[in-house]
C-alpha cells in the first residue's frame, strides 16, 4: 500500500496501537540529539508529532513536515510548542524552502519508503546549512531481511505498507557521495537484549562543509 494512503488510514490509530519500532526509534533519537542544541530543524515525516515537542526543546524553531494531511492533524491536535510550523511535503518531490538552510534534519522511520536514498541525501544537502546535520532513525536492515515491514490493522484486514529494502552501505554510500560523513552510528535492541536481532538503527551525519567559527 502506497504510504500516502497508508499513513492517511493509520492516522487515527497510530498513536494507540502497540508498536515497538516507533517507540524503540523515539528513544534512539532523544539518546542521539539530546545533547545538542540547533537554531532550526526540518523534521522530514513527523507522523503525529511523535518527536516533534523533543525536537522543539532542542532547536529554536522547527518545521515540521509530512506526506499525510491526517498525521499532520493529528500533529497539530497535541498544540505543540509555539516554535513548531507544520507543512505538507513529499520528500521524493521538489524541497523548496525559499531559500532557507537548516542545522538539523531529521528522518525518522521514513527512508523505508523511499527507494532512491542517493537523491534524497542530494535534496537535503541542497537546504542544509553549513556544517549541519541529518538525522537518520530506521527500522534495522536487519529486521528488513526476516521481512518486517510497517504494517497495521484497519478494518478490511492487516495493512502493509509499500518499503525498500536498505543496506547499512545503501545509507553511508548516498550520504557519503553528498558530502555528509558520519558522527555516530547506533542500534537498538528490543529489551536491550543485545543476543537478538536490532531493532533500530540510527545514523547521524554531518555536513563537510564547515565554517571556521564551527571547527571543532
Amino acid at each position: 500500500m502506497k504510504p500516502s494512503d497508508a499513513y492517511g488510514l493509520w492516522a487515527e490509530s497510530y498513536d494507540l496501537n502497540e508498536n515497538r519500532t516507533r517507540d524503540l526509534e523515539a528513544v534512539s533519537i532523544r539518546n542521539t540529539l539530546n545533547k545538542f542544541r540547533f537554531d532550526n530543524c526540518l523534521e522530514i515525516g513527523c507522523g503525529t508529532g511523535k518527536n516533534t515537542p523533543f525536537l522543539a526543546e532542542i532547536a529554536e524553531e522547527v518545521t515540521a513536515a509530512d506526506l499525510s494531511e491526517k498525521m499532520l492533524q493529528k500533529a497539530e491536535e497535541k498544540n505543540i510548542s509555539g516554535n513548531v510550523g507544520f507543512m505538507r511535503f513529499d520528500a521524493k518531490g521538489a524541497w523548496n524552502f525559499g531559500g532557507r538552510k537548516f542545522d538539523l534534519i531529521t528522518f525518522s522511520l521514513v527512508l523505508e519508503h523511499i527507494e532512491d536514498l542517493d537523491s534524497v541525501f542530494a535534496k537535503a544537502a541542497s537546504v542544509i546549512a553549513p556544517g549541519g546535520y541529518v538525522y537518520v532513525g530506521e527500522l534495522h536492515p536487519f529486521k528488513q531481511y526476516t521481512g518486517t515491514k510497517a504494517r497495521f490493522e484497519s478494518e478490511e484486514g492487516t495493512r502493509v505498507v509499500e518499503c525498500f529494502d536498505h543496506h547499512i552501505s545503501d545509507f553511508t554510500s548516498a550520504a557519503s557521495a553528498n558530502n555528509f560523513h558520519i558522527v555516530m552510528l547506533n542500534e537498538y535492541f528490543d529489551e536491550e537484549d543485545r543476543s537478538g536481532i536490532p531493532r533500530i538503527i540510527t545514523i547521524l551525519f554531518r555536513n563537510n562543509l564547515i565554517n571556521n567559527d564551527q571547527r571543532r
